[in-house]
Order: structure tokens, then C-alpha cells, then sequence
């Protein structure tokens, strides 16, 4: 199994979560898997 594709815009609002929201990167990551 190779690692999973993740579009560009899942990553972009996964960066927005962290950066606007103030949400950590560790809470972001275990939410979105």
C-alpha cells in the first residue's frame, strides 16, 4: 500500500484550520486521520 493522495484543496483547509482557526497541528492531524 502506498500513502494516501490528499487533494490540494483537503491540504489547504487543513492548513487554514491551524493557521486562521488556531486549531494545533497534532488536533488536525488526529481529526482528519
Amino acid at each position: 500500500m502506498g500513502k494516501p493522495r490528499f487533494t490540494e484543496e483537503f491540504k489547504f483547509n487543513a492548513i487554514k484550520q491551524i493557521t486562521e482557526r488556531g486549531h494545533s497541528v497534532a488536533d488536525v492531524s488526529h481529526r482528519l486521520g
